[in-house]
């Protein structure tokens, strides 16, 4: 489902961003329900729509799709308590319903679409490896010269994603992704939770590790600041504070 702009005073062929989210997955390392990040999310969407630009939500294999409970500002651990622009949005019925019955990524037609946005939480790191629709679709924006955008733990896609010659897309690039940093704090965490042993991860793999064993660049702003970085045609959000920048320099970009 697509939501346009009802201002007259847009331009006629507003810019056009499909915003992928992951679909429900299980952790193999907790056994908890995982899946995307309200705020990697709703930030982009209201920042893309501010502009004026048609935003189009899929996952890779579409259907519903279910946050990770510590997104929601509603959730009683209060995590998430002062996300207003998530709120807002699950209190819009419109809105609220288009996780409902995503569109499968396979249903993206690239020459539709000005960016990619590949947004993050929980899932991605256990599901990605087999969204092989997905890993193609972002190469085929990136090789088409359009933008291809990957937010916090969306940032996996970099892991499997290669070009036509097979060379890691991420390979020389200047990207940030979430952090060893963050994510030591998050270890910490389900430690003192007694969720896990105290030494084993909560993530299978780390994508700072990843991103500079392909090759990359790495660069990170510390621990929960807001940070993205551009590399040409690929931008990249190190966390979930990170959606509002990361949509930013795509609107930079492609101009409103």
């Amino acid at each position: 489902m697509s939501l346009r702009d009802p201002n007259p005073s847009r331009p006629q062929a507003p810019k056009r961003v499909a915003i992928v989210i992951a679909n429900p997955a299980t952790s193999t390392t907790t056994g908890w329900p995982v899946g995307f990040w309200w705020s990697e999310l709703t930030h982009p969407f209201y920042a893309f729509r501010e502009a004026g630009y048609e935003v189009e939500i899929f996952s890779p294999a579409g259907g519903r799709c279910v946050p990770d409970g510590l997104s929601d500002p509603r959730d009683p651990s209060g995590y998430s308590s002062s996300d207003l622009i998530s709120m807002g949005f699950l209190s819009t019925p419109a809105l609220a319903a288009l996780i409902e019955d995503t569109r499968p990524v396979e249903a993206i037609d690239v020459a539709r679409f000005d960016a990619i946005v590949v947004a993050g939480g929980q899932a991605p790191m256990f599901a990605f490896a087999d969204a092989t629709a997905l890993h193609r679709t972002f190469v085929a924006f990136y090789e088409a010269g359009k933008l291809a955008a990957a937010l916090c733990h969306g940032v996996a896609v970099l892991r499997y994603a290669r070009l036509s010659d097979g060379t890691p897309l991420v390979k020389g690039k200047t990207v940030t992704g979430f952090a060893n940093v963050e994510e030591d704090f998050a270890d910490e965490a389900v430690w003192g939770m007694g969720a896990l042993p105290r030494g084993q991860h909560l993530m299978p793999w780390r994508i700072e590790d990843e991103l500079r064993a392909l090759g990359a660049n790495y660069v990170q702003a510390g621990r929960w600041r807001g940070f993205a970085v551009r590399d040409g045609n690929l931008i990249t959000g190190q966390q979930n504070f990170s959606g509002a920048e990361t949509a930013e320099l795509i609107i930079q970009t492609l101009g409103r």
